[in-house]
């Protein structure tokens, strides 16, 4: 199962953040939960730059965004 960071109601670059510790502690599936499009637009560059495929899905007013190495 991947792993799940919760950064909703955090503001940036926080979500960045805590997706990049991810991938140094060698996530390759993982989704971020984030409640803002400027997170969704920093971490879809960061899984650009770094890699990753992502995906972003809209959960009512939650996005998720699953990336996958």
């Amino acid at each position: 199962m991947s792993q799940i960071i919760d950064a909703k109601g955090k503001p940036c670059p926080t979500p960045v953040l805590m997706a990049k510790k991810a991938m140094s502690e060698g996530a390759e599936i993982f989704t971020v939960l984030v409640d803002n499009q400027t997170a969704v637009e920093n971490l879809k560059r960061l899984a650009g730059n770094q890699g990753f495929n992502v995906t972003v899905r809209e959960e009512g007013e939650t996005f998720a965004l699953d990336f996958v190495k």
